[in-house]
This record gives C-alpha cells, structure tokens and sequence, in this order.
C-alpha cells in the first residue's frame, strides 16, 4: 500500500456530500436508538434529545405510545444487525480472497447498491506539516487526501495510542467526540474497516472508491460517538475529515470490497 496521488484536475465524489450526510446520519441515529440504554448520561443532559429519540424509537419499532417520555425495555441488536436493518447490508472483517493480501472486507449479508457508502476509513486527521513520522514507519494504513490531509487508519502501536489519546483529550463531559471501538474487535461503528479494503487487482476490479467529507459543524453532538476520526492538532479549529467507501457498481452478498490505491473519479 502507498500513499495516493491524485492530479489536481480530479473530482473524488460520485454522489453529493448531503448523501454521504444522510446516510451517516441514518445509521448512526439508529445505533444510538440501539444503545438507548448506555446514553443515560447524554440524555439526563439532554431531555428534549431522549424524547426526540424516544419518539423515533416507538416509531421505528412499532411500539405502544410512550408516556412522559419514560423508556421502555427494547430488544437490542449488535451493530452488524443494527446496519443490516437500516441500510440493507452488513459488511466484516475476513482473511481476504487474493493471495497474501492478509485482511479484507467482505458483504457478508444483503445488497449493495451503486452509490451506497458502504465502509469509513478510520484513524487520526493529520494536516500538513504535522508530525505523523514515527507513526509512519512500517505503517500501511496512511491514507492521503486530495489536499494532502493524512488519515492515519493503523489500529495499533503507537497509531493506537494517538488516537485514543486525542480522542479523550476531546471529550466534552460525556459527549465524546468520535468511536474508539474501531481499535477493538467490539465496533460500535459496523462502517469502521474501510481501512482493510485491499487494492484491485486484474482479477478483482475496484467496486468501491473513496470520497472525502468533511464533517459539518451542525452535526448533531450526540451521534459524534460513533465518528471513527480524530483531528491530531486540538488548536485548530475546522470540521473533523471522514473518508467513506462509495460503491461503484451493484455489490452482492459474500463479494470482497476492491478499491484503487492510485486513481479517483475523473
């Protein structure tokens, strides 16, 4: 793997940011719906959110109408599931089907279809001029964007150890700011593999790219849990940058995802 070049007169999204938005917000919504249980301290804080929630929560699962806004006991889903019932598919980690390429990532229920965010690439937002050297070394997981911005996605040693560190740094009582899960086997955020995705080959095509969005301000506070990114420098202010997956054509149960290190959308 290698650090991408992209020319200057490229474009790097096949569908708009309010897509990629949406979809975001679809799924996490209805993992924190999933999780009602554990945001007690958020929604102690925060009335108007828990009955905001509550209010999606008997709507989504057709239950009976919930008084004073008081919680009812829910049956709860593991992430995988979570996505499956809100965006048609799952998707997982497994031992990929090109020889020796390690780790890949797999459909592993339900349908894709063309122009769907489909996984996120993980990790710590570094700008440029930044210091990101001893991460590197021997790093495979060092995503470059168009304006240089590196998304460091290694889920462990020393990477490891940054994020977690800049993502506690960040919490703002008990709103956290993005996902630590992707570190761990246990993901809160099914998304969060996109860094596993292995490159095409002659006999895999790409069936996924990469497009860069940079997370707006009014995103709600409360779903930021479930962000896999953080921005290394807490002295500059700017919205946090996400890479997310975006198929390129139908993709079908039990398919590996197959992206292209070197080109983008032209």
């Amino acid at each position: 793997r290698t650090l991408r070049y992209v020319p200057e007169s490229s474009q790097d999204k096949i569908i708009s940011d309010e897509d990629v938005f949406e979809t975001l917000l679809q799924i996490f919504k209805a993992l924190f719906i999933n999780d009602f249980s554990r945001q007690a301290h958020i929604l102690a804080l925060f009335p108007e959110i828990k009955c905001k929630y509550l209010e999606l929560l008997t709507v989504e699962q057709k239950r009976s109408k919930v008084n004073s806004c008081d919680h009812q006991s829910q049956h709860v889903f593991s992430p995988e599931e979570v996505l499956f019932n809100t965006l048609g598919f799952s998707i997982t980690r497994d031992r990929s089907s090109l020889v020796s390429a390690g780790t890949g990532v797999f459909v592993t229920k339900g349908f894709v279809p063309k122009g769907m965010v489909v996984s996120m690439y993980p990790g710590t937002v570094y700008r440029k001029h930044e210091p990101i050297f001893f991460q590197s070394l021997g790093n495979p997981f060092i995503f470059r964007c168009i304006d240089g911005v590196l998304i460091d996605g290694n889920d462990k040693g020393l990477s490891k150890s940054v994020y977690r560190s800049c993502s506690r740094r960040d919490q703002l009582g008990p709103f956290q700011m993005s996902d630590e899960s992707w570190l761990t086997a246990a993901l809160q955020n099914p998304l969060a593999v996109g860094q596993y995705v292995n490159n095409c080959s002659h006999e895999k095509a790409a069936n996924v790219c990469y497009q860069e969005f940079d997370v707006p301000g009014y995103f709600p506070v409360e779903l930021k849990q479930y962000l896999p990114n953080i921005v290394y420098s807490h002295d500059i202010e700017s919205h946090p940058r996400c890479v997310v997956l975006v198929t390129l054509r139908d993709i079908k149960q039990g398919e590996e995802l197959f992206s292209n290190y070197y080109t983008v959308v032209s």
